[in-house]
């Protein structure tokens, strides 16, 4: 692992392959490892970038205030070869977002999955009755509570997660728990959000993907719409058989919808 260190902490991240810039950016309370499926296939033309973004994995605890969008554009400054694809999944969607908006000359298009913005709208009693009791497992700083109501996120409203493809639920509970052991309780990783991000949509020129499985709530799948409506150049797909983690549950179906994307929009310059 890499290390870029910032002005409060630091962020890691593995370096993969050459060619045109693409981060990914993990989801809340997960770290770099949810992207393994994908790295491989994206490295075999390009260079891959995941960072374990603060409060994350290797990444030191997010114990002031900051901005995960402002890591992002840090750390592509850094690598020197940018504007990048920022492909972000729940938290790293709205990093992605964020970056596009906060700091544009970094960011060439985004992916996003299961939200629009760092500051994700809820209404469906499913998504609230989780939320609550992540708030009641702060409370009582019941870290094993707290992972186990995440994993609901890996079926989704409608299954068990019994009937979860592949390996999703060993994989998220391992890096959830890891996360909490490592930067020891549940809303330590809580980022700043940009709070008028999703009334800005319209400043954000670059193609947008939201990519979401069609098993997750209809809160994240409306988000998704929302941005893909939001924006200049958007566009919503939908990943077959997945829940919230598209990417570990149906790789192949994800790599595949992504790797367009691509192409379409790195279009070698003559």
């Amino acid at each position: 692992m890499h290390r870029l260190d910032l002005d409060h902490g630091h962020v890691t991240y593995t370096d993969t392959g050459e060619g045109d810039l693409v981060l990914l950016l993990h989801g809340g309370g997960v770290d770099h490892r949810m992207w393994h499926d994908q790295v491989d296939v994206l490295a075999a033309h390009r260079r891959v970038v995941v960072p374990d973004l603060r409060g994350h994995g290797e990444a030191s605890t997010l114990d002031a205030p900051g901005r995960h969008c402002d890591d992002v554009a840090a750390l592509v400054r850094h690598l020197n070869a940018g504007p990048a694809v920022l492909v972000g999944l729940s938290m790293g969607g709205g990093a992605a977002t964020d970056t596009a908006l906060e700091h544009p000359d970094v960011v060439r298009a985004i992916v996003v999955s299961g939200t629009a913005t760092s500051v994700p709208t809820f209404t469906d009693p499913w998504v609230l009755g989780i939320l609550q009791e992540w708030q009641r497992a702060i409370v009582e700083r019941d870290a094993a509570a707290y992972v186990e109501a995440s994993l609901a996120f890996c079926a989704g409203p409608t299954r068990t997660l019994d009937e979860v493809a592949g390996d999703t639920v060993q994989r998220c509970r391992q890096m959830l728990t890891d996360t909490l052991t490592r930067h020891a309780s549940p809303d330590a990783f809580l980022p700043e959000p940009v709070h008028d991000a999703e009334v800005r949509l319209g400043e954000i020129e670059v193609p947008v993907l939201a990519l979401c499985g069609d098993l997750d709530s209809p809160d994240h799948r409306d988000m998704g719409r929302r941005l893909a409506a939001g924006v200049r150049d958007g566009r919503y797909a939908e990943v077959p058989g997945a829940a919230h983690y598209p990417n570990m549950e149906q790789p192949q179906l994800w790599d595949a919808a992504v790797q367009a994307f691509l192409e379409e929009v790195l279009v070698p310059t003559r």
